[in-house]
């Protein structure tokens, strides 16, 4: 038998490290070649590390949240033949050392067996009634814990009257006095404890806390928005858009059903309408180097689509969208959620963009007010559909209204220009034939 030490790969172009977000094993299993050991992270694409051997798993080289080197040994397995180290003293120890604690305590049955069979017989038969009676007697001892249906409390006058004008059921009180009689010492620590009385209806507190390590795309989430909103000073422009025309128009294009062209939502839309604003105001689809100083003004637009997947947020992007129309648009976005939600999505394809869009469907409220994706300067948050009550000017009509909610970087971008771009997405979205005039 032999070990051989799995070292972490190279995870992608000029990637030195990588963090490791889940182990699919531990110490003592029996893996096969091609056997998925692990997880790693890095700038949100999830790599997963296979085996190259047969083996068991003799140690494992970090913890769920540790950053590792790329060429750091992750894995020591044991396996058949002289494997890829050569054996050492120091290995053999570190390999023992590493050994699973389910293996080590063999002894424990022969030490266990002798005091199994210590006591005889009787003495296991006259145990046995014991478990009642403690259980009888912990039922009384328990603080707080309520009398056995029909039994009356024990309690002085005074102790009654106390316990009225505290609001306390006496039931629920445990006394410490003689044949649990109840004094003014088990009203004060009933008092201290907190009202049991929850414990009655089959309802109980519940004071357990669980640490969470934050690791992984989380840990990325909780960065990038920490820096977004301590280097960005946002502003947040929210405006109302009837969005009944856009809607119809949306319907009829998809009755249409063509093999070559995708069923659009409001987005290849919305993203048609940015393109046509951005031609306006360039300075929109840009990132801020805060650093430098500098503003880098794209002429390509990327834009970005916060999705939400089962690991947390990522952001696809939608390269070059001035070059697309608006079913290659909804072609693309809808591949791009696939690979988002099936962890499939490659690290082209989850960075470069330069604005955001980010949108909660039907979840979206009425109003939001998103956080940039640094270092871009903008981001437009679509909320909620709903039907409402609209006035003409004569009477009331039910229209599809909708509301947008943009975030901007107000070191760039002014309030009025801010203003200005919203109204000219606006104006495309309500009169949506425009989004196709050239």
């Amino acid at each position: 038998m032999g070990e051989h030490i799995i070292k972490l790969p190279d995870v992608g172009e000029g990637v030195a490290e990588a963090e490791l977000v889940e182990w699919h094993v531990k110490v003592g299993d029996m893996v096969r070649e091609d056997t998925v050991l692990a997880a790693v992270m890095t700038d949100k694409a999830t790599v997963e590390i296979p085996s190259p051997v047969d083996g068991e798993i003799l140690w494992l080289g970090a913890e769920i949240g540790d950053t590792v080197a790329i060429g750091s040994p992750i894995v020591r397995l044991k396996v058949a033949g002289e494997g890829n180290v050569k054996p050492q003293g120091d290995a053999k120890a570190e390999a023992v050392a590493a050994e699973p604690p389910a293996k080590l305590p063999t002894p424990k049955p022969e030490t266990a067996a002798p005091v199994a069979k210590t006591p005889p017989k009787a003495g296991a038969l006259e145990a046995k009634p014991a478990p009642a009676v403690a259980k009888s007697s912990e039922q009384r001892s328990v603080p707080g814990g309520p009398r056995p249906e029909g039994e009356k409390p024990l309690a002085s006058p005074a102790v009654r009257l106390r316990a009225k004008e505290a609001g306390i059921d006496l039931r629920q009180v445990t006394g410490s006095g003689p044949a649990g009689r109840i004094g003014h010492e088990d009203i004060e620590a009933f008092l201290a404890r907190g009202p049991q009385v929850a414990k009655a209806s089959g309802l109980a507190r519940n004071d357990a806390v669980e640490d969470i390590k934050v690791v992984g795309l989380r840990r990325k989430i909780a960065e990038k928005m920490s820096l977004s909103k301590s280097r960005i000073p946002h502003i947040t422009y929210v405006e109302e858009i009837d969005v009944t025309a856009l809607e119809d128009l949306r319907a009829a294009l998809n009755k249409e059903k063509r093999v070559d062209r995708p069923k659009l939502t409001l987005l290849p839309f919305l993203m048609r309408a940015m393109v046509k604003a951005i031609a306006d105001q360039p300075q929109l689809n840009s990132l801020f180097d805060d650093e430098a100083g500098i503003i880098h003004q794209h002429g390509g637009i990327h834009i970005g689509i916060a999705a939400q997947t089962p690991s947390g947020l990522v952001v696809p992007v939608v390269k070059h969208a001035e070059a697309r129309d608006i079913w290659d648009c909804g072609a693309e976005v809808n591949r791009l959620a696939e690979a988002a939600k099936s962890g499939t999505a490659t690290r082209d394809e989850l960075s470069g963009s330069t604005i955001t869009i980010t949108s909660l469907g039907a979840m979206g409220g009425i109003a939001t007010t998103p956080v940039i994706n640094h270092p871009e300067v903008a981001i437009i948050g679509v909320n909620k559909m709903m039907m409402r009550p609209v006035w003409d000017g004569t009477q009331f009509i039910p229209r599809k209204m909708m509301n947008l909610s943009s975030s901007f970087d107000h070191r760039v971008i002014d309030g009025w220009v801010a203003a200005v771009f919203v109204q000219r997405i606006k104006a495309l979205l309500e009169t949506p034939a425009l989004i196709f005039v050239d």
